[in-house]
């Protein structure tokens, strides 16, 4: 289940990018809380969602030819380092009292400029740290790490936010990019993949497409992981809501719902991480994904926060589950120099179609009310998938008794 951590320079940036991520949740979890303070508004609460990765969506397929061409670590120096500026920029406004809702939306949207080329580089560099015979367990312990975040961090954003408020919470995020800043450059670079010369951003974003078009297991992993975000990272911007409108718990309320999501989200990655075998995944994938939207399903009718935070964990469970398994089966599936470019289509179809959800979610709870629009999108989102997994599996198992 660790082996990947034998490596001692993945070992080191494991660590050094899990206390990025802790100051990261942080950040999430106090800029949500900000805006529902600032607002009390579902729309405005989906609308700095939708901005904070509208740009994954516009760029992320131009942004993967780039990375491809680029020496990931140096890339993500730079990317880090933007990341903790704005942290600065936002905890300086706050605590000086100059905060308005279009300062908090303007940064959401740089952040999201800057993550177009953070995330595909962080995912393709993970093979240049540990080799294709560590890969699938590093891409699940990245997943592990990041769900640790989730647990850790709202619940340290409930305490930060008491003792020294939103401002502090920010100062910390930007504090936290520090130590991966260090571990990365001690990392050494690695030459960027061998190219066409000639070749256009265009024409490498075409020839990536080709190379989908012709692997069904890539259509359907890249359609799992557009349906699974649309509906299952989107509806987590509408906590704040059920933590107070309807659980009447507060920010403790909140932290306990994200802590609970982030819970299961690290039973299922830690789960994937022993998994060897490509058709043990997909049948765990496809089982992940249906016990997320039924999970989630439940969450919305629920009206207690201990079942609610129960409902959250199981939902983590298979939604963390099925996507480091999308992960790292994509990753597996391309050649070295496509990995920079297919991450970018992942990130397109995970996070890029986030923005959409986010903004369609807040727009309908804010006329339906939250739990109807989990409630009816778990079931279309059901709907959508079973019949497509049923045919893709059904062809699946006919080739293999082939």
């Amino acid at each position: 289940m660790f082996s990947s951590l034998k490596v001692r320079e993945f070992r080191m940036y494991w660590i050094s990018m899990f206390v990025s991520l802790l100051g990261s949740w942080v950040q999430s979890t106090a800029q949500s809380w900000l805006v529902f303070r600032l607002t009390q508004s579902a729309f405005l609460m989906g609308l700095v969602g939708f901005l904070s990765y509208l740009p994954v969506s516009l760029l992320s397929l131009a942004a993967g030819v780039y990375v491809d061409r680029s020496i990931k670590r140096n890339l993500l120096v730079m990317t880090q380092t933007m990341f903790a500026l704005l942290a600065l920029t936002l905890a300086f406004l706050v605590w000086t009292k100059t905060v308005q809702i279009w300062h908090v939306i303007a940064i959401a949207a740089l952040n999201g400029f800057v993550l177009c080329f953070d995330a595909p580089a962080r995912h393709s560099m993970i093979v240049e740290l540990v080799g294709r015979q560590h890969l699938n367990n590093a891409i699940a312990l990245n997943s592990a790490a990041f769900n640790s975040a989730r647990i850790l961090g709202p619940a340290l954003a409930a305490v930060l936010i008491a003792l020294i408020g939103t401002a502090g919470c920010f100062f910390v995020n930007a504090v936290s990019y520090l130590p991966v800043l260090a571990v990365l450059l001690r990392i050494k670079p690695f030459p960027a993949a061998e190219r066409n010369g000639r070749a256009t951003v265009l024409g490498d974003i075409r020839e990536s497409f080709a190379l989908i078009r012709g692997n069904r297991i890539l259509l359907y992993l890249l359609g799992v992981a557009g349906l699974v975000s649309t509906f299952g990272v989107s509806y987590l911007v509408l906590m704040p809501i059920f933590a107070q409108g309807i659980l009447n718990a507060g920010a403790i309320g909140l932290a306990y719902l994200m802590s609970a999501s982030g819970l299961g989200a690290l039973i299922g990655a830690l789960n994937i991480a022993r998994l060897k075998h490509d058709r043990s995944r997909l049948r765990v994938m496809h089982f992940s994904v249906i016990g997320f939207f039924l999970a989630a399903v439940l969450f919305s009718v629920s009206l207690n926060l201990l079942l609610s935070c129960a409902f959250l964990v199981l939902a983590g469970v298979g939604a963390a589950g099925s996507m480091s398994i999308v992960n790292a089966m994509l990753q597996t599936s391309v050649p070295d120099n496509h990995r920079g470019r297919i991450m970018g289509v992942f990130m397109t179809v995970f996070m890029g179609f986030i923005p959409f959800g986010s903004l369609l979610f807040g727009s309908l709870a804010q006329l339906f009310g939250a739990p109807s629009v989990i409630f009816f999108g778990g079931l279309i989102s059901l709907a959508v998938y079973l019949p497509v997994a049923r045919r893709f599996l059904a062809g699946e198992s006919l080739l293999e008794a082939a």
